[in-house]
């Protein structure tokens, strides 16, 4: 199992403002949208809410990229610049479903690519008993083919003639 263990740079109290930014993949398809609404209603600040500061002091990005969400928090160093420093946390979220309810109702949204690690386990374990039957039947095939020596063309001049072969002979 994996969690997620952030410590956030921020005090408590001191009422930052984040601008939070979304790449061009959270517009494209439908699920992402809902992602980012719920997204933004986390971690932005409320229009005109009464502790928030007239100024950004730092950015939350989520990027969407090989089927994962990546979070990264930045500090703005410099307003006039516009440079950025990470600060963290930096984590990776991956979407397994979407209910319609809190965690019940119809399923909205279903990952194709997602493997409980119940699953995941038992294909590893069918995969190492296919490697193990397939070793052992060609450990089987080795066994079972004779071996016939070769015969040797010295054999013949040390060859003892018996009391048949002579009588066959002669």
């Amino acid at each position: 199992s994996s969690g997620i263990n952030a410590e956030w740079p921020l005090r408590p109290g001191k009422s930052s403002r984040p601008l939070v930014t979304f790449n061009k993949a959270f517009d494209e398809q439908p699920h992402l949208s809902l992602i980012k609404e719920l997204l933004k209603q986390m971690f932005a600040t409320p229009n005109m809410h009464p502790k928030s500061k007239p100024f950004y002091d730092h950015v939350l990005g989520f990027t969407y990229l090989d089927g994962r969400i990546w979070f990264r928090n930045f500090q703005i160093t410099d307003q006039a610049e516009g440079s950025l420093v990470e600060v963290g946390p930096r984590f990776c979220l991956w979407l397994i479903k979407i209910f319609s309810g809190s965690f019940s109702g119809n399923v909205i949204y279903d990952n194709p690519n997602y493997k409980s690690p119940n699953q995941y386990r038992t294909e590893l374990k069918i995969a190492a008993s296919h490697r193990y039957k397939a070793k052992a039947e060609k450990n089987a095939k080795k066994a079972a083919v004779e071996i016939i020596p070769k015969e040797d063309e010295l054999d013949e001049i040390f060859h003892t003639i018996t009391k048949d072969e002579l009588k066959q002979a002669g």
